[in-house]
């Protein structure tokens, strides 16, 4: 269990959430984790919307570019390297404001790690000699629910379920529905914006990274991790760079994915119960946001 201290700023990409955390850190006494996948990494600042160098050095952020491009990283590990964080953070007196937007992280911390078995080599092994209709078969006559609940045109999908029947011998879908219905005790909110409002910073967002310079730091990037090089414009830039794409198709197809990941939080987010929505105006500054959130009754940890 994470100290009750601890505070969650979560939303959409480019709905403000770093901005907000570092007001809120200033005003509380507290100290920003990050819970965004890709900031975790080294080298990305410029593609992962990092907070600024200037910002980072006003007051102490935790996880970000921890990690090196070539290593991969998953909730479990998330949860291993945030929780000593978090809790060392409230020993020390201070509030540990958890931002970000990466929606299994964020639940590694708020429901704990999933029940779910890992991944086994030798049931995978065994999958390889079945056909995808055996295999759906088989999965069916161990869960029926999970015609309903698992996208049976995906092998890779149903592969995971059966196998976590397999390994459990109870139906994949009563594990999952068990763990996703756990109300955690958190606190917290969810920035919710007009969607034309959020597509319009996101675009806006992208220009500028490629005025930062993001085509010469994605140039530059070694090695990756099959974790790292999911980055929303990895493979956009270097198409760019490979001749195959021009600078105003590179720019669109980045502001397009963008938004498709922004859609796919939103959805994420209105699954998940925990937090208090705060919906934005069109244009708010952190400064009028963190009013808000000082004013919503139950939203201040113990030690505000």
């Amino acid at each position: 269990m994470l100290p009750t201290s601890t505070f969650f700023i979560t939303g959409p990409t480019a709905s403000g959430k770093s901005a907000l955390a570092l007001a809120l850190a200033e005003e509380v006494g507290g100290e920003i984790v990050n819970a965004d996948a890709f900031q975790l990494y080294a080298g990305m600042d410029i593609l992962t919307a990092k907070p600024s160098a200037a910002d980072r050095a006003r007051l102490p952020h935790h996880l970000y570019g921890v990690l090196p491009l070539t290593e991969s990283c998953d909730a479990q590990r998330y949860h291993a390297l945030a929780v000593p964080v978090i809790e060392e953070i409230a020993a020390r007196g201070r509030v540990p404001i958890v931002v970000g937007g990466s929606g299994l992280y964020l639940k590694a911390l708020t429901h704990g790690l999933s029940p779910l078995p890992a991944a086994s080599p030798p049931l995978r092994e065994k999958f390889k000699h079945l056909s995808t209709g055996e295999k759906m078969i088989w999965l069916l006559q161990r869960d029926p629910e999970a015609a309903t609940t698992v996208n049976l045109r995906n092998p890779r999908y149903v592969e995971r379920a059966l196998e976590i029947c397999l390994l459990t011998g109870r139906p994949q879908s009563a594990l999952r529905r068990s763990f996703a219905e756990n109300e955690p005790q958190v606190t917290g909110i969810l920035l919710e914006q007009d969607r034309e409002t959020l597509y319009a910073r996101i675009n806006q967002r992208t220009l500028d990274m490629f005025a930062a310079g993001l085509i010469d730091e994605v140039a530059g990037l070694g090695e990756m991790s099959p974790t790292a090089e999911k980055a929303i414009g990895i493979r956009e830039v270097r198409e760019h760079l490979a001749g195959r794409a021009s600078l105003a198709d590179t720019i669109a197809a980045i502001q397009q994915a963008t938004r498709r990941y922004a859609k796919r939080q939103i959805t994420w987010f209105r699954r998940e119960r925990c937090f208090q929505t705060i919906c934005l105006d069109s244009l708010p500054t952190a400064e009028y946001v963190l009013e808000r959130v000082l004013a919503c009754p139950g939203l201040r940890p113990s030690t505000f």
